[in-house]
């Protein structure tokens, strides 16, 4: 006898047309936030730029991601996101990741040069453009950020008790191919190597980045046409078994303190700023520390740096199976913690050759596998359905918090390193390795964070964070 399908989600085929639909949006995202990664180095010249920033205010900018975010922004719109849903809430965030990579596009053109608006805007700011593309990059942000909490609250709510981890391993490495697309292609189509560098090259990426927006919105919307179906199929199925009676409790804000007393949320949170500050932020800065420590060139620098979303591309989606299959999460949250450790002292102290600059990202990527895979799949095994949407704007918010102020202090720590330097041609190597003494500092807080998270999932077996995920038939 046929087994029928009861649910649109109970499809394989629907599952990862779904998945595929929630992915592009935040591949689009990646590729935006990574306009400047590749050819950050330019701003240690700001005198040859229309743009004229410099490394200090490239980093204040890169800090623009995470304002409204850390400033209540992800928490309020997660519960935004519980109340109304992902279909309400999500396209509201997704059309404001898009109005602010628009915001930004137009602060670092050349039309914006000679507007109105940076006259009168000059009255208040020494570079308008950066202070509008300040804010441009805070919409961006706060919108990128909670379209990728209702795309983890979709995705596990179309593979619970199915493929998650591998589901959120396959979306977090299609996500990661638009950053590597990124440092991969920014320096192929931006004339850098050139005596003044006009507004036209540097808007190039973003530029591109819009293209890429339209199509992610477009499929964002097929999303949405999906989810609606598989609403009314759950809504029908419920009135057919006699449940439609019984309802599911709705969020309250009384729940946001039972989450933040979750000692376990609290360990996955800070593990998460702790180790993505040392990748994220790191990669903002990468070729600034990687051209001068390893003496390569800017095309060699990008496709080195390429490699850790190429590897996460690679890996997450084998360590989410993995996780699935056999468990053991927290484990792998303790070796992604090493490995990240590892990846920045050899980018800090090993010999000057271009084979341990490629060992020490390949070792990030990996790393970058390997932490994600497992933490974001463990968040619904500790927190009720209701809440997922609040609990993951908190990781979020909390995430936020160190890419406000890493970037920041990166960007401090070059430019001081740089004006102190004696030696004008040992700046660059110093300036590299005073930065990654602050990346080590962090990646060894991510590793005892992961330590206690790994005992306490011995000591509460009930939580089942170290059980696989894949439910056996």
């Amino acid at each position: 006898m046929n087994s029928t399908v009861k649910l649109l989600k109970d499809s394989k085929s629907a599952r990862w047309i779904v998945l595929l639909a929630l992915s592009v949006p935040m591949f689009a995202s990646y590729f935006f936030d990574d306009i400047f990664t590749t050819i950050s180095h330019i701003f240690q010249n700001p005198e040859i730029l229309d743009l004229g920033w410099s490394v200090s205010d490239y980093g204040f900018y890169g800090g623009a991601y995470s304002l409204l975010c850390v400033w209540g922004g992800l928490v309020i719109c997660g519960m935004l996101l519980d109340k109304w849903g992902v279909k309400i809430t999500g396209s509201l965030f997704v059309g404001l990741m898009v109005a602010g990579s628009l915001v930004v596009l137009y602060a670092i053109s050349e039309g914006f040069s000679q507007s109105a608006l940076n006259s009168w805007m000059g009255n208040f700011f020494s570079k308008p453009s950066l202070a509008l593309a300040y804010a441009g990059c805070a919409i961006f942000g706060l919108g990128s950020e909670i379209a990728g909490v209702a795309v983890t609250r979709s995705i596990a709510k179309w593979f619970k008790g199915k493929e998650m981890a591998l589901a959120m391993g396959l979306q977090l490495a299609l996500a990661r191919l638009g950053t590597a697309t990124a440092l991969i292609i920014i320096p192929r189509i931006v004339n850098i190597e050139q005596d003044y560098i006009p507004f036209s090259e540097t808007s190039k990426p973003a530029a591109v980045a819009i293209i890429l927006m339209g199509i992610a919105l477009l499929l964002w919307t097929a999303f949405i046409f999906m989810d609606t179906r598989l609403d009314r199929q759950t809504a029908d199925e419920a009135r057919k078994n006699n449940t439609s009676t019984v309802k599911e409790d709705k969020f309250k804000f009384s729940d946001i303190f039972k989450i933040l007393g979750n000692k376990h949320f609290i360990l996955i949170s800070l593990l998460c700023v702790f180790f993505y500050a040392c990748i994220i932020s790191f990669r903002r800065f990468a070729t600034t520390i990687v051209i001068p420590r390893f003496g390569i060139d800017s095309d060699i620098a990008s496709l080195m740096v390429s490699l850790i979303p190429f590897s996460t591309m690679v890996f997450t989606p084998i360590f989410g199976s993995l996780v699935d299959s056999k468990g053991k999460a927290t484990r792998f949250m303790i070796l992604g913690s090493f490995l990240v450790l590892v990846a920045h002292l050899i980018i800090a102290f090993a010999p000057g050759s271009v084979f341990f600059g490629y060992s020490g990202i390949a070792i990030m990527g990996v790393a970058y596998a390997l932490v994600p895979a497992a933490m974001w799949p463990s968040v619904p095994k500790i927190i009720p359905e209701k809440n997922l949407g609040t609990a993951y704007s908190l990781i979020y918010w909390i995430q936020n918090m160190g890419m406000l102020l890493v970037p920041i202090i990166i960007g401090l720590i070059i430019t001081r390193t740089t004006e102190s330097a004696a030696d004008p041609a040992q700046a660059g190597v110093r300036s590299a390795v005073n930065a990654e003494y602050f990346f080590i500092l962090l990646s060894l807080i991510a590793i005892a964070v992961s330590f206690i998270l790994g005992r306490s999932s011995d000591k509460n077996p009930q939580l089942q964070l170290d059980v696989p995920n894949k439910k056996k038939k």
